[in-house]
């Protein structure tokens, strides 16, 4: 998917996730990354002026279906930011 397609509002999804507590939080989909053989979502919140992206892990089933996984590797979250922060370097601006 083109970035600028990610970002166009009619091209804006949002998915809805459980979380800890048994809340549903709303994030928007921003882009999915491919990293070492595993895919990663990047989300925002999508009421907010948010100031980070969320990364989880997407695990496929067998069933069709898929887990979101937080990922806890400090080096894996900071490789697909990487690539995150490359390809929409025009769209945001990323504090160091």
């Amino acid at each position: 998917m083109a970035n600028e397609e990610l970002l166009n509002e009619e091209e804006i999804s949002i998915l809805s996730l459980t979380d800890e507590e048994g809340n549903e939080v709303e994030f928007e989909l921003i882009d999915s990354v491919d990293y070492e053989g595993a895919e990663y979502l990047i989300l925002l919140p999508p009421e907010e002026e948010a100031a980070e992206v969320v990364i989880l892990e997407v695990e496929p089933h067998a069933d069709g279906t898929e887990s979101y996984l937080t990922v806890d590797n400090e080096e894996v979250l900071n490789a697909v930011f990487a690539i995150f922060k490359e390809r929409f370097a025009d769209f945001f601006t990323f504090e160091e």
